[in-house]
């Protein structure tokens, strides 16, 4: 498709602000082109993204966006050239600094945040929309669950009757949407085998989407997520399309499951671990699957795949290593603890909390964590970053000893002092929030044992 002089020029002119980011040390370059061409010409995101001859898919969700569009690329790329903002620029301008990279794209696949979907949707006008979880996050600028899912709503509505709707039925808010689209396809988890004793006390989703009433769970898998019905107007969950059983958690190493999906079904291995990671692997088995993907290429692809950065990432740091892994609700925070304690709970751990935008300036979330399964092993906590004093206290308060806490307010200092305390040949676990960790892999690469971010993503 031939362009119009005038986008051309934006474009050229987009892509040399991304190349001065970059020499500039200012970033990677992954969202300035993008915010540029916005200022510039909003309805470019849309012309650009209608020169992909195969479309574009998307994915959201509060937890898991970035594994699971960086595993659904890993099933289709053998396939297909993709544009897919692997960096995790998920905003508008990130998605319009995708689309302006790519030369020769036939499909697009984009993470969107769930704040940005509504807009992104509108303007991509998507074949396949794929939306994972809503789990309370960032309070001061997405608001309540019932809000976001309420637009989310709206976004679906709106889709063309051709595009596809991949949905995790174990979400109440999410599976809900499965009635908006009777074609749509749901995934999720069976396997009482893998089900809490009863819902967290952070649980967000525990009352009725219809009527209000408490839902009762069957089976509680991670959160609210999990089988579930309403006592009094009889709301569940949905049939499910695709599902995972047979679970098996190897601790920190990986894990694996039974993939079940209407054509057959296969044993998938993954190298990342985590019960949550085979909630990502059912949500990108289901999208490339409505993509075209056959069970060979989604096996195949699930058990290449290895961690997104930042996302339980390991980085070798000399004789020492680093295991990376990103917090930033009370969900997902659980779920990384819950993981590392399965696995042998460190002696040593360095927990870095920021209160940028990015991150939520409210960070009152961390009570709602249950930290305490690191207590019993953990022997020095190293709190860090810009509000680690108040990490400190909320340690504290669990009941570790004050002499094992540690507060070391900047992160590269709080680095070292952790590989202090790691053996060699150990490894020193690392439980970031977003800002904090974009800060401590820069610091990584900088000192030479990692590439940055959006040059591994490249």
């Amino acid at each position: 498709m031939r362009l119009p002089v005038p986008l051309v020029a934006e474009i050229v002119a987009a892509r040399a602000a991304g190349r001065l980011s970059r020499l500039a040390g200012a970033g990677g370059g992954t969202t300035v082109p993008g915010k540029l061409l916005w200022k510039l010409d909003p309805g470019a995101v849309d012309r650009l993204a209608a020169r992909l001859p195969l479309g574009s898919a998307l994915v959201s969700a509060t937890n898991g966006k970035t594994t699971t569009a960086a595993m659904t690329a890993q099933i289709l790329g053998p396939r297909v050239r993709l544009a897919h903002n692997r960096s995790g620029a998920n905003l508008v301008s990130g998605v319009a600094s995708t689309l302006l990279e790519v030369r020769d794209a036939q499909l697009g696949l984009f993470e969107v945040d769930e704040a940005a979907l509504p807009e992104v949707a509108a303007r991509l006008r998507p074949r396949a929309l794929c939306l994972g979880n809503l789990f309370r996050d960032q309070l001061d600028r997405y608001g309540e669950l019932e809000h976001v899912a309420e637009r989310w709503r709206a976004a679906v509505r709106d889709l063309d009757p051709a595009s596809a709707l991949v949905v995790n039925g174990d979400d109440p808010q999410v599976g809900d949407l499965a009635r908006e689209r009777p074609d749509a396809v749901v995934f999720g988890v069976d396997d009482p085998r893998r089900a809490q004793q009863s819902l967290q006390h952070a649980a967000d989703s525990k009352y009725c989407v219809r009527c209000g009433t408490p839902y009762e769970y069957l089976a509680p898998y991670v959160g609210h997520l999990g089988d579930y019905r309403c006592p009094s107007c009889g709301h569940a969950r949905p049939p499910l399309t695709v599902r995972a059983r047979e679970i098996e958690l190897s601790g920190l190493v990986g894990v694996s499951f039974r993939l079940e999906l209407p054509e057959g079904a296969d044993d998938v291995r993954l190298r990342v671990p985590g019960l949550y990671n085979v909630y990502n692997a059912l949500a990108a088995a289901s999208l490339a699957r409505t993509l075209g993907a056959s069970r060979e290429e989604i096996v195949a692809g699930l058990q290449r795949f290895d961690a997104a950065f930042g996302r339980f990432e390991r980085i070798a740091l000399g004789d020492r290593r680093l295991l990376m892994l990103l917090i930033k609700n009370p969900a997902g925070a659980n779920e990384a603890v819950r993981t590392i304690a399965d696995g042998g709970p460190p002696t040593s751990v360095v927990i870095a909390l920021n209160d940028g935008t990015a991150d939520g300036r409210d960070v009152s979330w961390i009570w709602d964590v249950d930290f305490e399964p690191l207590l019993p092993a953990l022997e020095r906590l190293v709190a860090t970053g810009d509000r680690a004093a108040e990490l400190a206290l909320r340690f504290k308060y669990a009941g570790l000893d004050p002499g094992a806490i540690e507060v070391v307010p900047p992160l590269e200092q709080a680095l070292d002092r952790g590989l202090e305390l790691t053996p060699p040949g150990g490894e020193l676990v690392l439980l970031p929030t977003y800002t904090a960790m974009l800060a401590l892999r820069k610091i990584v690469a900088r000192r030479g044992f990692v590439r940055p971010y959006w040059e591994r993503a490249a």
